[in-house]
């Protein structure tokens, strides 16, 4: 589920999705090819491990689409950000699925204007750019991590 660097679009919501999913991908690469012990390390206990980041994007979805879009029950635990017994393999598998149903959902729901369930003025607009946003800061994250961990450099 890695996706080229996005091509423009008059399309907005497929554009949204674009971007999107080229951030995801630049997260899967990061966390990809090291162990478990690896995924949980910390540059001297600070940042998010590699496991938490991929964690934390898996929820922030599902709450901002399953909770916020679609009014599903969420909530955040703050074990999110250092998952106990989570496998960077299962972290990485749960992240690409949750990626396919925000798609899936963010395209059956389609209109832009569709109004969140969080705060006035806020729409499918709003939720696809603060996802892009989070997942943006948070590839640049793992992207300090991963070379702080092993010296993996790029995109």
């Amino acid at each position: 589920m890695t996706a080229p660097f996005p091509s423009g679009t008059p399309d907005e919501l497929e554009l949204y999705l674009r971007w999107l999913a080229f951030l995801r991908g630049a997260v899967l690469r990061k966390a990809s090819g090291i162990t478990d012990e690896q995924a949980r390390w910390r540059p001297d206990g600070k940042l998010l491990p590699l496991v938490g980041i991929v964690n934390h994007l898996t929820h922030v979805e599902w709450r901002w689409i399953d909770g916020q879009m679609l009014g599903a029950e969420t909530g955040k635990d703050e074990q999110e950000y250092t998952p106990v017994g989570l496998g960077i393999g299962d972290a990485l598998i749960a992240y690409r699925r949750r990626a396919e149903a925000t798609d899936a959902a963010v395209r059956s729901i389609a209109d832009l204007g569709t109004p969140c369930r969080w705060g006035d003025g806020t729409d499918l607009r709003f939720v696809l750019l603060h996802l892009i946003n989070e997942t943006a800061r948070h590839a640049g994250h793992a992207d300090a991590v991963r070379e702080l961990l092993d010296g993996t450099k790029g995109e």
